[in-house]
């Protein structure tokens, strides 16, 4: 399992962790800001769990984003 992380108020809508991982990501057409597809919010942290298989590309969208709010852990 891998669980991925996201601080949406701090985004900046570069949209670099689309590009890595669209099956995950997409861009909000209300503020521009980043959408963590199945994620759950609790106290400004959009949190989801997924299979194994998204861990790579999810990596690459972390390390890709200039503000560092994204987090991707393998548990």
């Amino acid at each position: 399992m891998v669980t991925i992380t996201l601080q949406r108020a701090k985004c900046i809508g570069c949209n670099y962790c689309c590009e890595m991982a669209a099956d995950r990501w997409a861009m909000s057409k209300k503020d521009g800001k980043t959408v963590l597809i199945g994620a759950k919010e609790k106290r400004g942290f959009y949190t989801v769990r997924v299979g194994d298989h998204e861990y790579e590309d999810n990596k690459r969208a972390e390390k890709a984003c200039p503000v560092n709010i994204i987090k991707v852990k393998s548990v």
